[in-house]
């Protein structure tokens, strides 16, 4: 479940990092990505681990609100399952078709 939600969050971090302030980023990027303690990113920016702990669980709901309203996150996972499926099946039956092949691969590059 702890590597459900780090995942979740770092993919929410991703699509909607600009909207967060730079203390926001900053702590979920150490906590999160960085794999900081509380301890140590208080002692980082010289503040409680209480006042890290309250921030980070603030800029947690905060994605999850932004995520509830844009889906960004959720249509990326949709796009991007359903771009997988195509090629497959593109593969799987038309697997000379270089241009085909080619006009998927660009879909997937739109996607990074």
């Amino acid at each position: 479940m702890a590597i459900e939600k780090t995942n979740r969050i770092n993919a929410l971090f991703e699509f909607y990092e600009p909207l967060l302030t730079k203390k926001q980023m900053n702590y979920i990027e150490s906590y999160y990505r960085d794999d900081y303690s509380l301890g140590e990113i208080a002692e980082n920016y010289a503040v409680s681990r209480q006042a890290v702990y309250d921030n980070i669980k603030r800029t947690e709901k905060i994605l999850e609100e932004y995520e509830s309203k844009l889906h960004l996150y959720q249509h990326f996972q949709l796009e991007s399952a359903q771009t997988d499926a195509l090629l497959g099946y593109v593969q799987e039956n038309y697997a000379t078709d270089k241009k085909l092949l080619d006009l998927i691969k660009n879909l997937e590059n739109l996607e990074e």
